[in-house]
Protein backbone atom coordinates (compact mmCIF):
# COMPACT_ATOMS: atom_id res chain seq x y z
CA UNK A 1 0.00 0.00 0.00
CA UNK A 2 1.47 3.42 -0.34
CA UNK A 3 1.23 5.97 1.83
CA UNK A 4 0.91 9.51 0.98
CA UNK A 5 3.32 12.34 2.55
CA UNK A 6 1.25 14.54 4.97
CA UNK A 7 -1.12 16.52 2.40
CA UNK A 8 -1.15 20.44 3.35
CA UNK A 9 -2.61 21.66 0.11
CA UNK A 10 -6.36 21.57 -1.66
CA UNK A 11 -4.79 20.45 -5.12
CA UNK A 12 -3.25 17.33 -3.75
CA UNK A 13 -6.18 16.48 -1.68
CA UNK A 14 -8.37 16.86 -5.05
CA UNK A 15 -6.37 14.06 -6.33
CA UNK A 16 -6.44 12.02 -3.97
CA UNK A 17 -10.34 12.30 -3.48
CA UNK A 18 -10.59 11.84 -7.37
CA UNK A 19 -8.63 8.26 -7.50
CA UNK A 20 -10.71 7.11 -3.92
CA UNK A 21 -14.02 8.43 -5.58
CA UNK A 22 -13.59 5.00 -7.93
CA UNK A 23 -12.67 2.85 -4.91
CA UNK A 24 -16.05 0.40 -3.55
CA UNK A 25 -14.77 1.56 -0.35
CA UNK A 26 -12.62 3.80 1.88
CA UNK A 27 -11.80 3.50 5.67
CA UNK A 28 -11.83 7.04 7.72
CA UNK A 29 -11.05 7.95 10.94
CA UNK A 30 -10.33 11.85 12.38
CA UNK A 31 -7.85 13.03 15.21
CA UNK A 32 -9.38 15.94 17.21
CA UNK A 33 -9.62 17.74 20.48
CA UNK A 34 -12.87 18.71 22.50
CA UNK A 35 -11.70 18.72 26.01
CA UNK A 36 -11.57 22.66 26.48
CA UNK A 37 -13.69 23.91 23.59
CA UNK A 38 -17.89 23.26 22.82
CA UNK A 39 -16.67 22.52 19.14
CA UNK A 40 -14.64 19.39 18.41
CA UNK A 41 -11.37 20.95 17.02
CA UNK A 42 -11.04 18.86 13.82
CA UNK A 43 -6.46 18.23 13.92
CA UNK A 44 -5.86 15.54 11.38
CA UNK A 45 -8.14 13.37 8.79
CA UNK A 46 -7.18 9.68 7.81
CA UNK A 47 -8.27 8.00 4.65
CA UNK A 48 -7.27 4.81 3.14
CA UNK A 49 -8.88 2.22 0.14
CA UNK A 50 -7.01 -1.22 -0.40
CA UNK A 51 -4.32 0.48 -2.56
CA UNK A 52 -3.39 4.00 -0.78
CA UNK A 53 -3.26 5.99 2.29
CA UNK A 54 -2.91 9.44 3.65
CA UNK A 55 -3.11 11.73 6.28
CA UNK A 56 -4.52 15.26 5.81
CA UNK A 57 -3.92 18.36 7.75
CA UNK A 58 -7.45 20.84 8.27
CA UNK A 59 -5.26 23.04 10.49
CA UNK A 60 -2.84 23.96 7.51
CA UNK A 61 -2.91 27.00 5.82
CA UNK A 62 -3.85 26.46 2.03
CA UNK A 63 -6.15 23.65 2.54
CA UNK A 64 -9.80 23.31 1.49
CA UNK A 65 -11.46 20.22 2.55
CA UNK A 66 -14.54 20.72 -0.02
CA UNK A 67 -13.03 17.74 -1.77
CA UNK A 68 -13.19 15.69 1.43
CA UNK A 69 -16.40 16.39 2.27
CA UNK A 70 -18.15 15.79 -1.25
CA UNK A 71 -16.27 12.40 -1.25
CA UNK A 72 -18.00 11.75 2.12
CA UNK A 73 -21.21 13.04 1.90
CA UNK A 74 -22.49 13.51 -1.83
CA UNK A 75 -20.72 10.48 -3.72
CA UNK A 76 -23.46 7.53 -2.73
CA UNK A 77 -21.13 5.06 -4.62
CA UNK A 78 -18.40 4.72 -2.32
CA UNK A 79 -18.78 2.91 1.23
CA UNK A 80 -17.59 4.91 4.22
CA UNK A 81 -15.95 2.77 6.95
CA UNK A 82 -15.38 3.55 10.18
CA UNK A 83 -14.43 2.12 13.34
CA UNK A 84 -16.77 3.37 16.17
CA UNK A 85 -17.37 6.10 14.05
CA UNK A 86 -20.09 8.02 15.79
CA UNK A 87 -17.63 11.28 17.23
CA UNK A 88 -15.97 11.51 13.80
CA UNK A 89 -19.37 11.43 11.96
CA UNK A 90 -20.71 14.53 13.95
CA UNK A 91 -17.29 16.18 13.60
CA UNK A 92 -18.23 16.16 9.81
CA UNK A 93 -21.78 17.54 10.45
CA UNK A 94 -20.22 19.88 12.16
CA UNK A 95 -18.34 21.21 9.14
CA UNK A 96 -21.07 20.39 6.39
CA UNK A 97 -24.32 19.80 8.04
CA UNK A 98 -24.51 16.31 6.32
CA UNK A 99 -23.27 13.01 7.40
CA UNK A 100 -20.86 10.28 5.61
CA UNK A 101 -23.38 8.18 3.58
CA UNK A 102 -23.49 4.98 2.67
CA UNK A 103 -21.53 4.19 5.80
CA UNK A 104 -20.17 1.27 7.93
CA UNK A 105 -19.39 0.66 11.23
CA UNK A 106 -17.13 -2.12 12.35
CA UNK A 107 -17.52 -1.84 15.73
CA UNK A 108 -21.10 -2.47 15.13
CA UNK A 109 -20.76 -5.18 12.95
CA UNK A 110 -18.39 -6.97 14.90
CA UNK A 111 -21.78 -7.50 17.39
CA UNK A 112 -23.38 -9.29 14.75
CA UNK A 113 -20.61 -11.83 14.08
CA UNK A 114 -19.58 -12.04 17.84
CA UNK A 115 -20.58 -11.70 21.62
CA UNK A 116 -18.25 -8.17 21.55
CA UNK A 117 -20.34 -5.55 22.90
CA UNK A 118 -18.23 -2.42 21.99
CA UNK A 119 -14.65 -4.14 20.95
CA UNK A 120 -12.11 -1.31 20.83
CA UNK A 121 -9.98 -0.75 18.03
CA UNK A 122 -7.03 -1.89 19.19
CA UNK A 123 -8.18 -5.37 20.31
CA UNK A 124 -10.07 -5.25 16.68
CA UNK A 125 -6.65 -5.44 15.22
CA UNK A 126 -5.65 -8.16 17.26
CA UNK A 127 -7.94 -10.30 17.09
CA UNK A 128 -8.15 -9.99 12.95
CA UNK A 129 -4.92 -9.19 11.72
CA UNK A 130 -2.60 -10.40 14.62
CA UNK A 131 -0.80 -6.75 15.04
CA UNK A 132 -0.28 -4.91 18.35
CA UNK A 133 -1.41 -1.40 18.14
CA UNK A 134 1.45 1.11 19.55
CA UNK A 135 -0.96 3.03 21.66
CA UNK A 136 2.09 5.79 22.75
CA UNK A 137 0.76 8.61 20.61
CA UNK A 138 -3.35 7.71 21.47
CA UNK A 139 -2.76 10.69 24.08
CA UNK A 140 -1.45 13.40 22.03
CA UNK A 141 -2.18 16.81 21.06
CA UNK A 142 -2.94 16.56 18.26
CA UNK A 143 -3.50 20.18 17.91
CA UNK A 144 0.37 21.37 17.75
CA UNK A 145 2.37 21.45 14.77
CA UNK A 146 4.60 20.47 13.23
CA UNK A 147 3.57 16.84 13.90
CA UNK A 148 5.90 14.05 14.08
CA UNK A 149 6.51 11.13 12.06
CA UNK A 150 5.72 8.70 14.91
CA UNK A 151 2.23 11.10 15.19
CA UNK A 152 1.12 10.49 11.69
CA UNK A 153 1.97 6.58 11.09
CA UNK A 154 0.24 6.03 14.00
CA UNK A 155 -2.60 8.09 13.06
CA UNK A 156 -2.76 6.48 9.11
CA UNK A 157 -2.38 3.00 10.82
CA UNK A 158 -5.93 3.18 12.11
CA UNK A 159 -7.42 3.08 8.11
CA UNK A 160 -4.70 1.14 7.03
CA UNK A 161 -5.42 -1.80 9.07
CA UNK A 162 -9.14 -1.38 8.64
CA UNK A 163 -8.89 -1.81 5.20
CA UNK A 164 -7.69 -5.14 5.48
CA UNK A 165 -9.74 -5.76 8.17
CA UNK A 166 -13.27 -4.59 6.78
CA UNK A 167 -13.26 -7.31 3.32
CA UNK A 168 -12.46 -10.04 6.33
CA UNK A 169 -15.96 -8.84 8.39
CA UNK A 170 -18.19 -8.11 5.26
CA UNK A 171 -17.12 -11.88 4.05
CA UNK A 172 -18.41 -13.26 7.48
CA UNK A 173 -21.12 -11.22 7.39
CA UNK A 174 -22.15 -12.80 3.75
CA UNK A 175 -21.65 -15.90 5.14
CA UNK A 176 -23.91 -15.85 8.28
CA UNK A 177 -26.54 -13.73 6.34
CA UNK A 178 -26.65 -10.85 9.30
CA UNK A 179 -25.91 -8.24 7.19
CA UNK A 180 -29.68 -7.09 7.19
CA UNK A 181 -29.37 -7.01 11.12
CA UNK A 182 -27.26 -4.08 10.75
CA UNK A 183 -29.41 -1.60 8.30
CA UNK A 184 -30.99 -0.02 11.10
CA UNK A 185 -27.78 0.69 13.20
CA UNK A 186 -25.92 1.80 10.15
CA UNK A 187 -28.83 3.96 9.19
CA UNK A 188 -29.34 5.66 12.39
CA UNK A 189 -25.43 6.30 12.56
CA UNK A 190 -26.01 8.33 10.11
CA UNK A 191 -29.17 9.94 10.55
CA UNK A 192 -28.05 13.75 10.63
CA UNK A 193 -31.10 14.73 13.15
CA UNK A 194 -28.38 12.63 16.13
CA UNK A 195 -25.94 15.43 15.43
CA UNK A 196 -28.06 18.52 14.94
CA UNK A 197 -27.59 21.30 17.61
CA UNK A 198 -31.33 22.37 18.29
CA UNK A 199 -31.41 24.44 20.99
CA UNK A 200 -35.29 24.10 20.84
CA UNK A 201 -34.50 20.10 22.17
CA UNK A 202 -31.08 20.75 24.20
CA UNK A 203 -33.88 20.03 27.26
CA UNK A 204 -34.36 16.44 26.15
CA UNK A 205 -31.15 15.47 27.12
CA UNK A 206 -31.00 16.43 30.89
CA UNK A 207 -32.64 14.04 33.05
CA UNK A 208 -36.38 15.20 33.32
CA UNK A 209 -37.15 16.21 36.70
CA UNK A 210 -40.54 14.45 36.68
CA UNK A 211 -43.59 15.89 33.88
CA UNK A 212 -44.34 19.15 35.55
CA UNK A 213 -45.21 21.71 32.45
CA UNK A 214 -43.93 24.36 34.59
CA UNK A 215 -40.66 22.89 35.62
CA UNK A 216 -40.05 21.80 32.19
CA UNK A 217 -41.04 24.72 30.81
CA UNK A 218 -38.00 25.98 32.71
CA UNK A 219 -35.93 23.39 31.99
CA UNK A 220 -36.20 24.01 28.19
CA UNK A 221 -35.30 27.81 28.68
CA UNK A 222 -32.28 26.70 30.58
CA UNK A 223 -31.12 24.27 28.14
CA UNK A 224 -30.88 26.21 25.82
CA UNK A 225 -29.79 29.58 27.11
CA UNK A 226 -26.70 27.02 28.48
CA UNK A 227 -25.79 26.40 24.72
CA UNK A 228 -25.57 29.49 23.66
CA UNK A 229 -23.23 30.44 26.49
CA UNK A 230 -21.04 27.07 25.92
CA UNK A 231 -21.16 28.61 22.05
CA UNK A 232 -20.06 32.25 22.27
CA UNK A 233 -17.30 31.43 25.29
CA UNK A 234 -16.22 27.83 23.27
CA UNK A 235 -16.71 25.69 26.48
CA UNK A 236 -18.04 22.96 27.07
CA UNK A 237 -21.70 23.10 28.41
CA UNK A 238 -20.62 21.49 31.76
CA UNK A 239 -18.30 24.35 32.02
CA UNK A 240 -21.36 26.58 32.26
CA UNK A 241 -23.58 24.76 34.46
CA UNK A 242 -23.71 20.88 35.03
CA UNK A 243 -27.01 19.16 34.52
CA UNK A 244 -27.85 18.53 37.74
CA UNK A 245 -27.61 21.91 38.42
CA UNK A 246 -29.60 22.79 35.87
CA UNK A 247 -31.99 20.67 36.77
CA UNK A 248 -32.35 21.93 40.17
CA UNK A 249 -32.48 25.42 39.27
CA UNK A 250 -35.71 24.32 36.86
CA UNK A 251 -37.09 22.60 39.90
CA UNK A 252 -36.39 24.99 42.40
CA UNK A 253 -35.98 28.20 40.82
CA UNK A 254 -34.07 31.09 43.12
CA UNK A 255 -36.45 34.13 43.15
CA UNK A 256 -33.47 36.26 42.98
CA UNK A 257 -30.15 37.00 41.86
CA UNK A 258 -28.52 36.78 44.98
CA UNK A 259 -30.12 33.31 45.73
CA UNK A 260 -27.84 31.68 43.03
CA UNK A 261 -25.08 31.32 46.10
CA UNK A 262 -27.38 28.41 47.90
CA UNK A 263 -27.21 26.80 44.57
CA UNK A 264 -25.00 23.55 44.89
CA UNK A 265 -22.36 23.54 42.12
CA UNK A 266 -22.39 27.58 42.02
CA UNK A 267 -19.94 29.77 43.22
CA UNK A 268 -20.56 32.88 45.14
CA UNK A 269 -19.72 35.20 42.17
CA UNK A 270 -23.40 33.84 40.49
CA UNK A 271 -24.97 36.21 42.87
CA UNK A 272 -23.85 39.80 40.50
CA UNK A 273 -21.98 38.95 37.79
CA UNK A 274 -23.75 39.28 33.83
CA UNK A 275 -23.91 35.42 33.51
CA UNK A 276 -26.25 34.98 36.65
CA UNK A 277 -28.36 38.05 35.57
CA UNK A 278 -28.70 36.36 32.03
CA UNK A 279 -29.85 33.34 34.01
CA UNK A 280 -32.69 35.08 35.97
CA UNK A 281 -33.71 36.41 32.67
CA UNK A 282 -34.46 33.25 31.24
CA UNK A 283 -36.58 31.88 34.49
CA UNK A 284 -38.36 35.62 34.26
CA UNK A 285 -39.71 34.54 30.52
CA UNK A 286 -39.96 30.84 30.71
CA UNK A 287 -43.04 29.68 30.00
CA UNK A 288 -44.98 26.29 30.74
CA UNK A 289 -44.04 23.80 28.47
CA UNK A 290 -46.92 23.44 25.53
CA UNK A 291 -49.03 19.87 25.50
CA UNK A 292 -47.64 19.13 21.98
CA UNK A 293 -43.73 19.32 23.42
CA UNK A 294 -44.88 16.75 27.02
CA UNK A 295 -42.49 14.01 26.89
CA UNK A 296 -44.43 10.81 26.33
CA UNK A 297 -45.18 8.73 29.70
CA UNK A 298 -43.22 5.79 30.29
CA UNK A 299 -44.54 2.70 28.49
CA UNK A 300 -45.56 -0.16 30.57
CA UNK A 301 -47.57 -2.55 31.14
CA UNK A 302 -48.65 -3.88 34.56
CA UNK A 303 -46.29 -3.13 37.42
CA UNK A 304 -43.15 -5.64 37.55
CA UNK A 305 -43.55 -6.36 40.96
CA UNK A 306 -41.37 -9.08 42.48
CA UNK A 307 -43.02 -12.06 39.73
CA UNK A 308 -42.57 -9.89 36.49
CA UNK A 309 -38.64 -8.86 38.72
CA UNK A 310 -37.97 -12.74 38.13
CA UNK A 311 -39.20 -12.99 35.05
CA UNK A 312 -37.83 -10.82 33.99
CA UNK A 313 -34.40 -11.78 35.21
CA UNK A 314 -35.18 -14.99 33.31
CA UNK A 315 -35.52 -13.75 30.34
CA UNK A 316 -31.97 -12.09 30.89
CA UNK A 317 -31.19 -15.69 31.32
CA UNK A 318 -32.34 -16.66 27.92
CA UNK A 319 -30.43 -13.65 26.27
CA UNK A 320 -27.49 -14.96 27.56
CA UNK A 321 -28.53 -18.35 26.43
CA UNK A 322 -29.15 -17.36 22.82
CA UNK A 323 -26.21 -14.65 22.76
CA UNK A 324 -24.11 -17.51 23.25
CA UNK A 325 -25.78 -20.22 20.94
CA UNK A 326 -25.56 -17.84 17.60
CA UNK A 327 -22.32 -15.71 18.66
CA UNK A 328 -23.70 -12.15 19.14
CA UNK A 329 -23.69 -9.66 21.05
CA UNK A 330 -26.77 -9.78 23.56
CA UNK A 331 -27.31 -6.16 23.39
CA UNK A 332 -27.66 -6.24 19.15
CA UNK A 333 -30.62 -8.17 20.13
CA UNK A 334 -32.36 -6.10 22.57
CA UNK A 335 -31.58 -4.12 26.10
CA UNK A 336 -32.64 -4.63 29.79
CA UNK A 337 -35.82 -1.90 29.61
CA UNK A 338 -37.52 -3.75 26.54
CA UNK A 339 -37.05 -7.31 28.81
CA UNK A 340 -38.65 -5.75 31.64
CA UNK A 341 -41.60 -4.34 29.39
CA UNK A 342 -41.93 -7.71 27.84
CA UNK A 343 -42.21 -9.35 31.33
CA UNK A 344 -44.49 -6.60 32.92
CA UNK A 345 -47.21 -7.01 29.42
CA UNK A 346 -46.18 -4.67 26.47
CA UNK A 347 -46.20 -5.78 23.39
CA UNK A 348 -45.34 -3.11 20.85
CA UNK A 349 -41.38 -3.92 20.95
CA UNK A 350 -38.60 -4.30 18.85
CA UNK A 351 -38.10 -7.30 20.01
CA UNK A 352 -40.85 -8.48 18.80
CA UNK A 353 -40.32 -7.63 15.10
CA UNK A 354 -38.52 -8.14 12.92
CA UNK A 355 -35.01 -10.45 12.36
CA UNK A 356 -35.51 -9.98 16.73
CA UNK A 357 -38.73 -11.64 16.57
CA UNK A 358 -37.45 -14.39 14.87
CA UNK A 359 -33.68 -14.83 16.47
CA UNK A 360 -34.63 -14.36 19.87
CA UNK A 361 -38.63 -12.27 20.89
CA UNK A 362 -40.22 -15.83 19.51
CA UNK A 363 -39.06 -17.32 22.26
CA UNK A 364 -38.74 -14.80 24.51
CA UNK A 365 -42.53 -14.22 24.32
CA UNK A 366 -42.91 -17.76 25.03
CA UNK A 367 -40.99 -18.06 27.75
CA UNK A 368 -43.04 -14.95 29.25
CA UNK A 369 -46.29 -16.92 28.20
CA UNK A 370 -45.46 -20.32 29.74
CA UNK A 371 -44.72 -22.18 26.81
CA UNK A 372 -40.81 -22.80 27.32
CA UNK A 373 -39.00 -23.52 30.20
CA UNK A 374 -35.25 -24.00 30.81
CA UNK A 375 -33.45 -27.59 30.85
CA UNK A 376 -29.99 -28.51 31.41
CA UNK A 377 -28.25 -31.30 29.22
CA UNK A 378 -24.96 -32.66 29.42
CA UNK A 379 -23.86 -29.72 31.81
CA UNK A 380 -25.20 -27.36 29.69
CA UNK A 381 -28.73 -24.64 30.35
CA UNK A 382 -30.49 -25.01 27.66
CA UNK A 383 -34.05 -23.71 26.16
CA UNK A 384 -36.99 -26.39 25.58
CA UNK A 385 -40.43 -26.06 24.65
CA UNK A 386 -43.02 -27.07 27.30
CA UNK A 387 -45.04 -29.51 24.79
CA UNK A 388 -41.62 -31.26 24.10
CA UNK A 389 -41.17 -32.01 27.69
CA UNK A 390 -44.62 -33.17 28.45
CA UNK A 391 -44.21 -35.66 25.13
CA UNK A 392 -41.10 -36.86 26.06
CA UNK A 393 -42.39 -37.67 29.87
CA UNK A 394 -45.96 -38.83 28.43
CA UNK A 395 -43.38 -41.28 26.25
CA UNK A 396 -41.04 -42.45 29.13
CA UNK A 397 -44.16 -43.05 30.75
CA UNK A 398 -45.91 -45.04 27.84
CA UNK A 399 -42.05 -47.26 27.82
CA UNK A 400 -42.33 -47.96 31.66
CA UNK A 401 -45.78 -49.64 30.97
CA UNK A 402 -44.79 -51.67 28.44
CA UNK A 403 -41.46 -52.63 30.61
CA UNK A 404 -44.08 -53.40 32.86
CA UNK A 405 -45.93 -55.89 31.18
CA UNK A 406 -43.67 -57.57 29.08
CA UNK A 407 -42.28 -58.24 32.84
CA UNK A 408 -45.37 -59.50 34.02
Amino acid sequence: MKIHDLITDTDTLAELCERLAKSDFVTVDTEFMRENTYWPELCLVQIANEEEAAAIDPLADDIDLTPLWDLLCENEEVLKVFHAGGQDVEIVYNFTGKTPHPIFDTQIAMMAISQNEQIGYANLVESWLGITVDKGARFTDWSRRPLTDRQIEYAIGDVTHLSKIFPKILAKLIKTGRGVWLDAEMDKLADPANYANDLEIAWKRIRSPGRNPTVLGRLKGLAAWRETEAQHKNIPRGRIMRDETLADIASHPPKKQADLTKVRGLSNAWKDNDIGKRLMKVLEKAEPLPKDEMPDKPKRGAPLGKEGALVADLLKLLLKIRAREIDVASRLLTRADEMEALAAGVRKLPILEGWRYEVFGKDALELVEGRLAFAVKDGRLLMTHVDDVRAGMMAAAQDEVITASEVG
